[in-house]
């Protein structure tokens, strides 16, 4: 039956843990496949051809998990692969550009809104398209910020370096008087204590993986597809290559234990 399938999330490492995280909180006897791309991370800087060859190749592996439904959980895949996607996949295909992009235009007040991500995912211009979608009257200004990836998955959280560089990055964008900031990339929310403490309370943060969940919960419920059993959820994680320090760092993310991570070569 389609309602027991899992859902099928994948990212090009661990950020998409904290999309997986919103998805236990939002939709707890749900069935989730994971997989993580940890072997050819990061995303951000390579090519689009490559970035596309690599999205194919994990959809036909979840899609052999027969999975009910798609969430690409890497903004630079959703930026630049969005379409290889959907034309490969027999199910839906949901991914956090648009969800976030919905969210921004339904928080902002006065329709200035601030993007961060990695340069790939800036560079795609694939927020302003998504926002301009929704309101063609909506001002964008968006910040790669290629530094804070590293120091999110170095745990420095709410160091004094990351204060500092994170600080920067936002200082154009604020100069523009936004009063919503989207957080372009799944490794930000983790960040959401120190990015609110930089920008202030007047401007709101939208996490992708809030955002994210929210729509696929929708989407489960419009479709009716929802898992009717409620025993426990069983959670599946796949990974490229298991780095050192990945079941800390994944922890993290997630917010609880991993369980098993199993490795396997597409």
């Amino acid at each position: 039956m389609t309602t027991k399938r899992a859902i099928g999330v994948f990212d090009s490492g661990i950020g998409g843990l904290t999309v997986v995280r919103s998805l236990l909180q939002r939709l707890p006897f749900e069935n989730i496949i994971y997989f993580g791309d940890t072997a050819r991370v990061p995303y951000g800087v390579k090519s689009v051809d490559t970035i596309n060859r690599y999205a194919a190749q994990i959809t036909e592996f979840l899609i052999q998990k027969d999975v009910k439904m798609l969430i690409v959980a890497c903004n630079t895949m959703a930026a630049v692969a969005h379409q290889t996607i959907a034309d490969l996949s027999p199910v839906p295909v949901l991914e956090v550009i648009d969800a976030s992009a919905r969210m921004a235009i339904q928080n902002s007040r006065n329709q200035s809104i601030g993007v961060i991500g990695t340069p790939a995912t800036i560079n795609s211009n694939a927020y302003t398209r998504a926002i301009h979608l929704l309101n063609k009257d909506a001002k964008v200004f968006s910040q790669a910020c290629p530094i804070l990836v590293p120091l999110v998955e170095e745990g420095w959280l709410d160091h004094p370096a990351t204060q500092l560089i994170a600080r920067e990055y936002l200082k154009p964008v604020l100069a523009e008087q936004v009063d919503t900031l989207v957080l372009g990339c799944t490794h930000y929310p983790l960040l959401k204590p120190l990015l609110q403490d930089i920008v202030g309370n007047e401007v709101t943060l939208i996490d992708s993986a809030e955002a994210m969940a929210d729509i696929a919960a929708d989407l489960i419920a419009k479709q009716k597809i929802g898992n009717d059993q409620t025993s426990r959820a069983e959670y599946l994680f796949y990974v490229s290559d298991l780095p050192y320090r990945f079941q800390t760092i994944g922890e993290r993310f997630l917010g609880r234990s991993l369980g098993n991570v199993e490795l396997i070569s597409l």
